[in-house]
C-alpha cells in the first residue's frame, strides 16, 4: 500500500480536534471519508491512531508519537511543491516575508512592488500574521523574514529597527476645527489598533481628560473606517493614514497635551540567507525616504 499525503492531511486535522466530524467541517469532506483516510492509514502503519468513542476520537500513544512525524512529512511536501511551482514560473530564489496587518495595511505594497520589479528572479511570498505571531514563524523558520510593530520575544532570532515614525491623532475631515480638547472630549478614542503603545497613550490621555471614552478595535483598517463615519477619533502612525489625509478622508489634529508616541518597525530575521539580506538592505535604503 502506498501512504498518500492526503491520509496524513486527515489525521494533522483529526488530531487537532479529536473528534472527526469537525475534521470533516474543516476539509470539506464527508464524515464516512474521513474515517476512511484514518483507518487506511492506521492500516499502513500497522496501529490505532484513535480511541474511538462515541463523542470523539481520542489520540493513542501512538497517534501522539506519530503526530510530528506527520506534520514534518506534510510539511516538507508542501515545500517541495511550492519550490517546484517557482521553479517552473521562473524563479531561481524564494523569500518568505511574515508581515503584521498593521504593516502590511499601509507602507508595505508600494515597498514590495519596487522589490519585486528590481529583483524579478525571487519568489517573494507573504504570511499575514499577528504582530505578536511574526517572531513565532521567524523562530521555526517558517518566514525568511519578519516586520512588525513589536520588538520579538523569541532569543534565538535577531531584531532590528528599520524604521520609526511619528503618531498622530486623526479625526472625521468634517470637523474642520477640531481641536485635541474637542475631540478628546466629544468623540469616543478608538484604542487596541496596534500592539505596541496603547497601555501608556491611554494612561496619559485619561491623566489630561479623565472623562475620555474608548472604544476597542483591533484592526487599523476598521479603525479608519469608523473614523471616517464620526464614531471617533485615534492615534494612529503616519504612514498608516497618510492616504486618507491627503484625500480629505480623515484630518489631523494637532496635539496640545498629549505627547503622541512613536511607532517602530522591526525587522525579525534568523538565519541571514542572500535573498533576506538583499531584502533588509533594499528596505533600509527606501525606508528613509518615508
Amino acid at each position: 500500500m502506498i501512504l498518500e499525503i492526503k491520509w496524513l492531511k486527515t489525521f494533522i486535522v483529526a488530531a487537532k480536534y479529536e473528534n472527526f466530524r469537525k475534521a470533516s467541517e474543516e476539509l470539506f469532506l464527508t464524515q464516512p471519508a474521513v474515517t476512511k483516510h484514518i483507518k487506511r492509514l492506521e492500516e499502513e502503519l500497522h496501529v490505532e491512531l484513535f480511541e474511538r468513542t462515541k463523542k470523539k476520537s481520542v489520540l493513542t500513544a501512538a497517534g501522539y508519537q506519530f503526530l510530528p512525524y506527520a506534520k514534518s512529512i506534510v510539511d516538507k511536501y508542501e515545500e517541495g511543491r511550492t519550490s517546484l511551482e517557482s521553479w517552473r514560473q521562473g524563479y531561481k530564489r524564494r523569500l518568505v516575508i511574515a508581515a503584521a496587518p498593521q504593516i502590511a495595511s499601509s507602507m508595505f505594497p508600494s515597498l514590495l512592488r519596487t522589490f519585486m520589479d528590481e529583483n524579478p528572479d525571487i519568489d517573494v511570498v507573504v504570511q499575514i500574521t499577528s504582530s505578536f505571531q511574526v517572531g513565532e514563524e521567524v523562530s521555526l523558520g517558517r518566514a525568511d523574514l519578519g516586520l512588525t510593530r513589536v520588538e520579538a520575544m523569541q532569543t534565538n532570532i535577531y531584531s532590528d529597527v528599520v524604521h520609526e515614525e511619528p503618531v498622530v491623532l486623526v479625526g472625521p475631515y468634517n470637523e474642520y476645527c477640531l481641536e485635541e480638547h474637542m475631540a478628546l472630549s466629544t468623540y469616543r478614542v478608538i484604542t487596541d489598533n496596534h500592539p505596541d503603545y496603547w497601555d501608556y497613550l491611554l494612561r496619559q490621555i485619561k491623566s489630561y481628560y479623565p472623562n475620555v471614552r474608548t472604544m476597542a478595535v483591533n484592526q487599523v483598517e476598521i479603525t479608519k473606517r469608523f473614523i471616517e463615519q464620526g464614531l471617533g477619533v485615534s492615534y494612529l502612525p503616519v504612514t498608516m493614514v497618510r492616504d486618507e489625509v491627503q484625500n480629505s478622508r480623515l484630518r489631523e489634529i494637532r496635539g496640545k497635551r498629549v505627547i503622541a508616541p512613536t511607532s517602530k518597525t522591526y525587522l525579525l530575521q534568523k538565519t541571514k540567507t542572500e535573498e533576506a539580506e538583499v531584502f533588509r538592505v533594499f528596505l533600509k535604503e527606501v525606508l528613509t525616504k518615508f
